[in-house]
C-alpha cells in the first residue's frame, strides 16, 4: 500500500468566535501574539501544550473553504520540521481542544496571548460573537 501524500489542509469553519481556521479534523488553529514574524518562539513545554501545525517535507499546505491560499506558507523550525504559517504567523493547536471546540482563545500563557485566527488572517474578537 502506498503511503498517503495528502498535503496539510487548513480549512475554515464556524465557532463561538466567528469563522476561524481548523485542520482537516476540525481542531482549532491559533497564533501566538508574542511572535511578530514567521519564526516560532514556542519550544519545549510551550510546544507540548501548543503543538505546531506541521506540514510534511517542503510541501505547501492546502487551503479549503474561506482560507486564502496566498496567506498560507511555511517556516523551518529548529530541528528541521516545517511549520505552517498564515498571514506570516506560525500556527498552533491547543493540545486539549476537542474537534470543533475552542477552549483557549484569548488565553495568556508562555508570555503572550493565544488567539484563534479568522480567514482574513486576523485574530478573532476576544469575546464570542
Amino acid at each position: 500500500m502506498v503511503a498517503s501524500r495528502r498535503r496539510t489542509r487548513i480549512t475554515s469553519g464556524n465557532s463561538a468566535y466567528a469563522k476561524i481556521l481548523f485542520n482537516r479534523n476540525r481542531q482549532a488553529i491559533y497564533i501566538f501574539d508574542k511572535e511578530n514574524s514567521k519564526r516560532s518562539k514556542c519550544y519545549g513545554s510551550c510546544s507540548s501544550a501548543w503543538p505546531p501545525v506541521l506540514t510534511k517535507g517542503k510541501g505547501k499546505p492546502n487551503a479549503k473553504g474561506k482560507v486564502k491560499q496566498r496567506l498560507l506558507g511555511t517556516t523551518k523550525r529548529s530541528g528541521g520540521a516545517r511549520q505552517v504559517t498564515y498571514n506570516g504567523h506560525p500556527l498552533y493547536y491547543y493540545v486539549d481542544d476537542p474537534p470543533g471546540q475552542v477552549l483557549c482563545h484569548n488565553v495568556n500563557e508562555f508570555g503572550g496571548l493565544w488567539l484563534v485566527v479568522q480567514p482574513d488572517g486576523q485574530p478573532a474578537p476576544p469575546d464570542p460573537s
